[in-house]
């Protein structure tokens, strides 16, 4: 097993193994290096549902989300699917999971089952190293901020985005989470200060003035932009991708119409943030 840096802000390749057959010490050295990376990459896999759960719950509890369409038979995994003649994907924009929960979701393990010929790639930012690179001024200025959080704009019943997926979203009644959280957040594992705010769920700064809150974010979220902070992780059949809701965000594009995507997803359950100091 060999596992290097995917890029200089996030992520780690994994080569050479099977995770349907990890030693305990091969489990051990990808946690750490899970927890240095933030996501990681594993290329040829041959995963059964099955397989997807039993990796899952080597990492802790499965969070069944509660939006997305379960596999059939499978309620853990959820799936994450565009046909070909569908526009909207799943994930089309920067975010990181479940952040509107007073418990986020520690992280995702994504497995692809079939691919577009080219485009669909997932981008996944740092966030620890968007913290690290951002003015002392700025770092101070955010260190004792909070934002709030909440899913009823993406997955509510009234929202354009639940309406514009035709279904492939449920549930829109149990929407309305919110939930506030540090802006900065002392990762739990690495110890690493890291920036917890996104563009898709987080409504805006508590304790500010809604128009500071919005330029407050919007400079934020520019910086966290950056390429710098970015890794682009192209799919193929058979890739395992898994990363952490409290160090990254992701990205999945949408440039490949009139091709099918689709790919298996279990959430890894997490802590309230009020536990990570």
């Amino acid at each position: 097993m060999q596992i290097s840096k995917a890029s200089e802000a996030v992520g780690g390749l994994v080569e050479g193994v099977d995770v349907t057959r990890l030693t305990d010490s091969q489990f051990d050295d990808i946690r750490k290096a899970f927890t240095d990376y933030g996501a990681l990459f594993f290329s040829q896999q041959k995963l059964t549902p099955e397989d997807h759960i039993a990796f899952a719950r080597r990492w802790g509890e499965i969070d069944v989300n509660r939006f997305f369409t379960p596999v059939s038979g499978y309620p853990e995994i959820a799936e994450v699917l565009k046909e070909p003649d569908q526009l909207l994907n799943i994930g089309g924009g920067w975010h990181t999971d479940h952040s509107y929960d007073e418990a986020p979701a520690m992280g995702s393990i994504l497995y692809a089952l079939e691919i577009p010929p080219s485009g669909g790639d997932t981008l996944f930012a740092g966030m620890a190293a968007a913290y690290d690179a951002l003015p002392d001024a700025m770092k101070e200025r955010i260190s004792d901020l909070k934002a709030r959080h909440g899913n009823d704009h993406v997955f509510g019943e009234k929202s354009d985005y639940q309406k514009a997926m035709n279904g492939r979203l449920g549930n829109a009644r149990s929407a309305g989470q919110e939930a506030v959280h540090p802006v900065v957040l002392t990762h739990p594992d690495s110890g690493r200060k890291g920036l917890y705010v996104n563009p898709g769920f987080t409504l805006y700064i508590e304790d500010m003035e809604r128009e500071q809150s919005d330029a407050l974010l919007a400079e934020l979220y520019a910086h966290i932009q950056q390429p710098r902070f970015h890794y682009r992780h192209v799919w193929k059949e058979g890739m395992l991708a898994m990363w952490d809701n409290r160090a990254t965000w992701h990205y999945a594009m949408n440039d490949y119409p009139g091709h099918r995507r689709y790919l298996h997803r279990i959430t890894m359950a997490g802590v309230p943030l009020s536990q990570m100091h």
